[in-house]
C-alpha cells in the first residue's frame, strides 16, 4: 500500500493558553467536505516543522510557528497509508484566509466533538481536547 507523509496544524488561539483550535473542511478530492486540521505533504529535505509552515503559508495566507509535537498518527485509508505528523501551532502573521478549503471554522472543548472530522483527524480529538482549556 502506498504510504502518504503528511504534517497537520493544530492552530491554536495561543500555545500557552489553548481555548479553541481552527479545523478546514476539504475543498477538493475524494475527501472533499469532511474536517481536519490544516497541512499538507512532506516535500523531499523539508523538515515536519519546514512543511507544516510552508503548506500553512500556501493554504491558508499565514504564518505560523509551530509549537509541541502531539502525535504521528497512522490510518489505513482504502487506496493508502496516511502517516500524519501533528503539531499545536499559533499564528504569527496573516489571517487564515482560505485558498483550498470550502470552509473553516474554530472550535473550543464545547464544540470539538460536533465537528465530521475526517478519520485519521478524529484520532487526535482525544489529546487536543484534553489541553483546551
Amino acid at each position: 500500500m502506498k504510504v502518504v507523509r503528511v504534517v497537520a496544524a493544530v492552530i491554536c488561539d495561543s500555545i500557552e493558553n489553548k481555548t479553541k483550535v481552527f479545523s478546514t473542511a476539504r475543498g477538493y478530492g475524494d475527501l472533499k467536505g469532511g474536517w481536519e486540521f490544516p497541512g499538507g505533504k512532506i516535500e523531499e529535505g523539508e523538515t515536519p516543522q519546514e512543511a507544516l509552515k510552508r503548506e500553512i503559508m500556501e493554504e491558508l495566507d499565514t504564518e505560523i510557528r509551530v509549537g509541541d509535537y502531539i502525535d504521528t498518527i497512522e490510518y489505513d485509508y482504502p487506496t493508502f497509508h496516511l502517516s500524519m505528523d501533528c503539531f499545536f501551532c499559533e499564528i504569527v502573521a496573516g489571517h487564515l484566509t482560505l485558498k483550498e478549503h470550502e470552509a473553516a471554522k474554530w472550535v473550543t472543548k464545547d464544540t470539538i466533538r460536533k465537528v465530521d472530522w475526517l478519520p485519521a483527524d478524529i484520532t487526535l480529538i482525544d489529546k487536543i481536547e484534553a489541553v483546551l482549556t
